[in-house]
């Protein structure tokens, strides 16, 4: 069963597989972060950056593949240097944990949203009770 989320418009087709994404570059970027890395594995580190990216484009929505097109640049540049692909995987990571944060205070308010609903028809029903206990009781006979 295929699960999705949605903030506002955008959806999260695979949560699962976004979380799983987000964990794998999070630990790159602290790996990268602890020794210089020779010219192989900044390739290496270029071209899953760029693989991270393609497969969160094929699980998100239109406006957040737009949104995703619009702030990354590609890494396609042979000549790009150890701290530029550092700083777009820090960037890659930012934007995920931004996703995250969205996605859980719009849970966040449709849960209040629903607390909310479920406490004014609480009342509502309460009211009717009262109302129709009231119509039943026999009034005073003089």
């Amino acid at each position: 069963m295929e699960e999705e989320i949605t903030k506002n418009n955008s959806t999260v087709n695979q949560p699962d597989k976004l979380i799983r994404i987000a964990s794998m570059t999070r630990a790159m970027l602290e790996e990268v972060r602890r020794a210089p890395i020779d010219e192989t594995g900044r390739n290496l580190l270029i071209e899953v950056h760029e693989r991270s990216l393609n497969e969160l484009k094929e699980i998100i929505s239109d406006d957040l593949k737009e949104e995703l097109e619009t702030i990354f640049l590609p890494l396609k540049d042979e000549q790009i240097s150890e701290s530029a692909v550092r700083i777009a995987q820090a960037q890659l990571v930012g934007w995920l944990e931004g996703l995250f944060h969205g996605i859980q205070a719009s849970l966040f308010s449709q849960e209040a949203l629903a607390r909310a609903k479920f406490a004014e028809m609480r009342t509502q029903a309460i009211e009717a009770k009262s109302s129709d206990d009231q119509e039943e009781r026999p009034g005073q006979y003089l």
